[in-house]
């Protein structure tokens, strides 16, 4: 792998601060999100699981019922004498039956009419509950050994199962699904997506692709050095190196991440709390290619990386301040039919060079050309960035450091997005080793 040559590191140190947008295109994974608007299930998954729990148990205590018969007597001459000869004292099949009851009454209300109402469970389970009692105080099933204890129990337990599941899961689940699909209902009607194709998992934050002064009011970049704005300059100077700061601080303090996600490959997704900044994210995995790849392809170039993960719609310079610090502009496409509207993000980033690694930091920051507007939420992203990291004792070899802290705004549940950031950043490296091996490959 041949090194870059002089004129290429001098003409991209601003581009190649804006490697950290990769944290600010943001959009929910897909088995965290509502169905699409055009293909929204008939019955949900925890409701069909339900219904599988049901079924579960007219068939498990039809089994029972059936080894009960199973004596040295015969099926044949026991099922004459608990069916044809019946005696509420004596005989299994009305627990049979009840469980019968339960599957024909919960199926029917809740598979086949989709009802969204508790009242069907509340009443098989109170006609449950009601009969296996008066059952065991008038009965002389106990007198039958191990089964005259073993069907109640399982019975009654069973119709209490089903009602703290549906109680507690269905339907809960069920509600909130129904208010994400109306929030998307509510987007789709606002206009259509900047970037209307499907979104995969691994597209919840994504690097930018550059439209630096074209489709953007106000596109341009502001030249660094303009008269009076010395003092904001080294504003943005001091945001870009208390965000490596930072950055440096969460390396150092690795003792104290925790373990959230891990992959086949080796991947690790950890987390760790910052003071003041809350919840970080960070991302190491190792790269079986030279750190200079690395860092060409993911921080001094991030245009090149919509070549394989395209969900932002706009990234703007919009001021370079030095060398290595310069403010950036990006917009992240929306997703899933317009759950996750676009978000635009204002960021200052800073880059350094070492002799041990190469480092992308940044955070979030305000500027006159590009002030909040109607048209996105404007998102807000903590210290963090990219880190890649040189091997002593092989030049061939990598490590690759992801650290996101991001606060999406709006009403979306802060839980669900951070469930969503491990599988997320973990599906990005893949993308990434797929990158580079390709990259290799050509070489």
């Amino acid at each position: 792998m041949s090194k870059l040559p002089r004129e290429l590191e001098r003409s991209l140190p601003a581009v190649a601060s804006l490697s950290g947008s990769l944290s600010h295109s943001q959009s929910l994974p897909s088995h965290l999100l509502p169905p699409a608007l055009e293909k929204r299930r008939a019955i949900s998954d925890v409701r069909r699981t339900f219904c599988l729990f049901v079924t579960f148990d007219l068939l498990f205590i039809s089994l029972l019922w059936i080894i009960e018969l199973n004596t040295n007597t015969g099926i044949r001459k026991n099922l004459e004498q608990e069916i044809i000869h019946y005696r509420f004292k004596t005989s299994f099949f009305d627990i049979f039956i009840l469980a019968f009851f339960r599957f024909s009454g919960l199926l029917l209300g809740y598979a086949v009419l989709r009802l969204r109402h508790w009242w069907v469970i509340a009443v098989t389970t109170l006609v449950s509950s009601a009969f296996l009692i008066v059952k065991v105080i008038l009965s002389e099933l106990l007198s039958k050994g191990a089964f005259g204890y073993l069907l109640p129990i399982v019975s009654f337990v069973l119709a209490w199962l089903e009602t703290w599941f549906l109680d507690f899961k269905v339907l809960p689940q069920e509600a909130e699904e129904e208010r994400w699909y109306l929030a998307a209902q509510a987007a789709v009607a606002r206009g259509p997506l900047l970037f209307p194709r499907t979104l995969s998992e691994g597209q919840f934050y994504s690097p930018p692709e550059s439209f630096a002064g074209e489709g953007e009011e106000g596109a341009g970049p502001v030249p660094a050095g303009l008269p009076g704005d010395s003092r904001q300059e080294r504003e943005y100077v001091r945001q870009g190196r208390e965000a490596t700061a930072v950055v440096e601080q969460i390396l150092a303090q690795e003792e104290d991440w925790t373990l959230e996600k891990k992959n086949e490959y080796g991947d690790a997704v950890y987390t760790v709390e910052v003071p003041y900044h809350g919840k970080t994210f960070i991302l190491k995995t190792f790269l079986p290619c030279p750190a200079e790849l690395v860092y060409q392809e993911v921080i001094l170039q991030p245009e090149r990386m919509v070549l394989w993960n395209k969900t932002v719609t706009a990234c703007q310079v919009l001021q370079r301040i030095e060398d290595s610090t310069v403010v950036s502009y990006d917009v992240s496409a929306g997703a899933a039919g317009g759950v996750v509207s676009p978000r635009d993000f204002v960021n200052v980033r800073r880059i350094e060079r070492r002799r041990d690694r190469y480092l992308s930091s940044g955070i979030a920051t305000t500027h006159c050309a590009k002030p909040p507007t109607h048209r996105y939420v404007r998102g807000e992203n903590g210290p963090g960035g990219f880190v890649v990291l040189k091997s002593a004792s092989n030049p061939s070899v990598c490590t690759f450091v992801w650290i996101l802290n991001t606060d999406l705004k709006g009403h979306l549940p802060r839980y669900l997005i951070h469930q969503s950031l491990a599988a997320t950043m973990l599906e990005f490296t893949f993308h990434l080793r797929q990158h580079v091996a390709e990259l290799g490959a050509r070489v």
